[in-house]
């Protein structure tokens, strides 16, 4: 979902604009990159998301973003648990490769699944898609247990995050921070061509706004109306962890009807459980393995 921040008035923005203001924070055109973004935060944009896509593509060496499709999710009545909401919509269409991104991900997004050679994975409800050299090597991650897999292989290669107009809240490294930590998991099922199948579902961001002011590598400048952040996977996924081991309720809102209240109930339960990502470590190592080969 998307949570945007903007200002009463500026001047419209170009796609040169985009890159300038990427290349004062950092962003040459050398690094995995994953974004997040809200074209209508900048206020005028020329050239729309496709400007923003190419400024995007100038910015990084493989580009990520999320694809998600909540409108696939199906709640069979036999399977319904505590953390659902109290009421549910009908059933969605099933998945495919070329579902439509769920409006509140953003146009941007659309906009590069729709780019040539863009790849995308198959999760019927998380999905990302992803252009350049390390997409197939990232989205291939994912699975239904472990939808996101893929940030793993993005602190794996180091990768920025880029926030264009949106907050924290925004933010889905934190989700794999939010995995790592042990925080409880929530099942929920999607549709698929062959049926509804179980997966597991992030935890409510409404909550992830403090971590900012606990991340080294956090920087932003104001673009438009809105704003544009760049920080590191890395940073954001190990803040998140070492703050839910100090404080396990840590990054959860107190709306009454929210599911953060339920996963509150499961950590008074169960705890928290840290976990290992065995393919985060394999993918490690390897990839250490392949540079240390490569210096012989």
């Amino acid at each position: 979902m998307l949570n945007f921040v903007r200002r009463a008035w500026a001047p419209p923005v170009s796609q040169s604009d985009l890159e300038r203001t990427l290349w004062k924070l950092g962003v040459t055109g050398e690094r995995v990159a994953i974004v997040h973004s809200s074209l209508s935060s900048f206020g005028n944009v020329v050239g729309g998301a496709s400007a923003v896509v190419k400024a995007l593509e100038h910015a990084s060496s493989t580009l990520v973003m999320p694809a998600f499709t909540y409108y696939t999710l199906v709640w069979p009545s036999e399977h319904r648990s505590e953390d659902w909401p109290q009421f549910v919509g009908d059933d969605g269409p099933p998945f495919r490769a070329d579902s439509p991104v769920s409006r509140d991900i953003g146009r941007v997004p659309q906009t590069l699944l729709e780019r040539a050679g863009t790849q995308r994975s198959s999760h019927p409800a998380l999905s990302f898609v992803a252009l350049g050299a390390n997409a197939n090597e990232i989205l291939r991650t994912q699975t239904l247990e472990h939808p996101y897999a893929p940030v793993g292989a993005l602190y794996a290669l180091d990768a920025d995050v880029i926030l264009l107009g949106v907050d924290m809240r925004s933010n889905t490294a934190m989700h794999y921070g939010e995995y790592l930590a042990g925080r409880p998991m929530l099942e929920r099922w999607a549709n698929t061509p062959s049926g509804a199948v179980r997966t597991y579902y992030p935890n409510c961001s409404a909550a992830f706004n403090p971590i900012e002011r606990h991340l080294e590598t956090f920087r932003s400048v104001e673009l438009g109306k809105g704003n544009v952040a760049v920080m590191r996977v890395r940073d954001v996924v190990d803040t998140t962890r070492r703050l839910l081991e100090r404080d396990p309720y840590a990054l959860l809102c107190s709306y009454q009807n929210c599911r953060c209240q339920s996963v509150r109930e499961k950590i008074k339960r169960q705890g928290m459980k840290p976990r290992r990502d065995t393919l985060l470590e394999t993918y490690l190592g390897s990839r250490v393995e392949a540079v240390l080969g490569g210096r012989q």
